[in-house]
């Protein structure tokens, strides 16, 4: 088994389009994972059926007992998040507010004040339009710690390709250098860095390699729109040279690409042409290494 993970230094690249794309060229022979739990939106590419779903659950929220609370405001000091508001004559939490810090509960005389385990999202296991097993998450509004969603996303990927027999794992990572990437990266075979012509794409793709080579990744690059910037282009090429990553291909600017997005469809679907042929000899280089 093969785990193959994209990722970019920002968002905008092209990432999930190409992610999807490769998973679409793997056939039956894939499990798809969108570890991309903050912004999720792999799903409008690869129609997944949500058939199975569970609650995910990570941090602490305090909950108030009304029986118990003398309304004494103590907890409205002690915070430090203004998590406590008054309405109707009785104290609540604002969840989006509240830490999960737990300080209020050590300051209230009444004992008033519990932690409960936070709801901060689902988890759902799917089949694709193909029939692929594809795993995949969605993050709560204004909930945290999606470095273990992503950690449960790809866990669960895992699982169903190993009892399944299915060789490769596609994961579409998170953007940026922060826990979410991290998690997604922890255990990979392959990386892909999704790059464009710009000064924050040549920016970011510097910062997000720095973080690959700590954990000594191997890593190819993909340089999309790179006909643009011919300049930055260039920059970016002479930078995969210097630091040993994969240059695995040239993708020309085309609006097929967004045509193909609006279309629900991936760009090796809605497309025969130049990007169609660049992008398949791309998965196979990607598939071999």
């Amino acid at each position: 088994m093969k785990e193959i993970v994209v990722i970019s230094g920002k968002g905008g690249t092209g990432k999930t389009s190409l992610t999807a794309s490769f998973a679409e060229l793997a056939g039956e022979n894939v499990v798809v994972a969108d570890c991309d739990v903050d912004a999720a939106d792999m799903h409008l590419l690869m129609e997944p059926d949500f058939a199975k779903s569970e609650d995910f659950y990570s941090g602490y929220i305090a909950k108030i007992n009304q029986d118990k609370c003398k309304q004494c405001g103590v907890c409205v000091s002690a915070c430090q998040f203004d998590a406590f508001q008054r309405k109707n004559g009785k104290y609540t939490i604002d969840p989006i507010a509240c830490e999960g810090c737990g300080f209020c509960t050590s300051r209230c005389p009444m004992n008033a004040i519990e932690m409960q385990d936070a709801y901060s999202g689902k988890l759902y296991v799917s089949k694709t339009k193909n029939g692929n097993p594809m795993v995949h998450a969605r993050l709560g509004i204004g909930a945290d710690n999606s470095g273990k969603l992503v950690t449960q996303v790809k866990n669960e990927a895992k699982e169903i390709a190993i009892n399944k027999n299915i060789d490769f794992i596609v994961v579409d990572g998170s953007p940026g250098i922060g826990c979410p990437v991290v998690s997604s990266l922890a255990g990979a075979d392959f990386v892909v860095l999704v790059t464009e012509p710009s000064v924050s794409g040549f920016h970011d793709l510097k910062r997000v390699y720095e973080l690959l080579k700590s954990f000594r990744l191997t890593a190819g690059c993909i340089i999309n729109k790179s006909d643009l910037n011919p300049e930055i282009t260039n920059e970016i090429k002479s930078f995969l040279k210097e630091e040993n990553i994969i240059h695995l291909a040239d993708l020309p600017y085309d609006e097929k690409f967004t045509e193909a997005m609006t279309n629900g469809k991936t760009i090796v679907e809605f497309d025969n042409g130049e990007l169609q042929k660049i992008i398949k000899d791309t998965w196979k280089k990607i598939s071999k290494n």
